[in-house]
This record gives C-alpha cells, structure tokens and sequence, in this order.
C-alpha cells in the first residue's frame, strides 16, 4: 500500500509513519519541513519502506515535492492530511498575518495537495484522510483563543463532505477525523498549562488502522475521535 502523510517529523504524524512502515507491504512518503527529524524517522522504520520528503507546504508543490512523489508512487492509497498549525491567540490580537498563515498550513495546503494528487489516486480504493479536530466541529464546545484554527478545521471538514461527493463515483474516499486534545508539541506550546490524555501513539494507531480500512465503511464523514474538546 503506498501512504502520504504529512506533518510527519513530529507528533501524530512521526508516529503515524513509524506505525505504518511496521508493515513490510507499506511504502510511506513522509513530508515535513524539518529533515533531520525525517532522517531520525527513517532509522526507525525496519523495512527501508520510508521516504522522506522535506518540503514546506505552504510552498507551491508544483516544481519539486509533486515530481518527487511520483518519482516514487505511480499511484496513492492512502493520504493523510495531518500537517497543522495551532495558536492561541484572542481574536481581537489576531493579525492578518495570523489568520493567512493558519488557513495556509491547514487549508490551502491541503487543497494543493489533493488537486495536484488527484490524477494519481488508486481508482477504486484510494483515500483521503483529514485530521480535523473538534475545535472545528459542528455543535462541539469551543474555546476561547482558537478562533482561527478552529475555522480552518471547520473548513476542512466541508471540504472532506463536497469532496467524498464528487469523487464516490470514482471510488475515491474522503474523510476526517476530528481529534480532541492530543500531547503534542503543537499542543503543549498552545496550551502549557494543560495536559491532555491522549499520547500522540495511541492516536496514531486509531489513525493508520482507519486509514487504510476505513474506506470501506465511511465516505464524507467528519468523525469525533475525542476524550475532550477541542
């Protein structure tokens, strides 16, 4: 099975990667900006069936990261959209700055993503999975200082609902889990005054399992995965 996963030199996402490459048949592309961790990753993964990607998302794929994909995978399984970027920060502190970099990390990335991927998605059976959270999530409990990542998230979830529509009759999935709290780096730096209880390993392997199964269950469904909010 070949898997993209994104955001993957920390966090969910390195966890995830070292999960999935557990599998001798998985061939795992993992995108991050920060290499030495990517490398660190790989040592981790005993089949030599990772393939790290150093790349900023927020950059235009076209010219590098998108040759270098197909380089390795004439087609995709499995994407998981789980690159983020979360601040705490009070709505009237937000500068614009603020709201076109949070959107850029956990929207527009990912429309770049899927749009330049696209062609090369297994027909039938591929999926997309996004890592939504609950702060995103219609009707759950929300908190102050995250006005804008939770409206990313939110944007995130309609975007996995218009997709898995367009795409059914492809045999093209799309779906989203929104996460509660997770201790992650991104989680403890927002909030170091809290701790949550759920590990970024114990999520990951929810996660890789839903990946590569999940599809054959759901379509266009936004998925509490939660303990708590957001």
């Amino acid at each position: 099975m070949n898997v993209i996963v994104t955001g993957a030199s920390a966090g969910i996402g390195f966890e995830l990667v070292r999960q999935l490459c557990q599998n001798p048949i998985n061939r795992v592309i993992g995108i991050a900006r920060n290499e030495s961790r990517l490398a660190e990753l790989q040592h981790l993964c005993p089949y030599n069936n990772m393939i790290a990607l150093p790349f900023d998302l927020t950059q235009a794929i076209e010219g590098i990261l998108l040759p270098e994909i197909y380089t390795h995978f004439t087609k995709t399984d499995v994407l998981i959209n789980n690159a983020g970027y979360l601040q705490n920060k009070p709505f009237t502190a937000l500068k614009p700055a603020d709201w076109e970099h949070t959107f850029s990390v956990n929207l527009f990335s990912v429309v770049r993503l899927l749009k330049e991927l696209y062609p090369g998605f297994a027909r039938p059976g591929a999926h997309v999975v996004n890592i939504g959270s609950m702060g995103g999530y219609q009707g759950s409990p929300k908190f102050t200082g995250l006005s804008a990542y939770s409206a990313s998230k939110a944007a995130l979830a309609s975007l996995t609902e218009c997709l898995a529509e367009e795409w059914k009759h492809e045999g093209i999935s799309v779906n989203c889990l929104a996460l509660g709290a997770v201790q992650t780096e991104m989680f403890g730096k927002a909030f170091p005054q809290q701790q949550a209880q759920v590990s970024p390993r114990s999520i990951a392997t929810f996660i890789a399992q839903f990946a590569q199964t999940g599809h054959h269950l759901f379509n266009g469904k936004v998925i509490p995965v939660s303990l708590s909010t957001p």
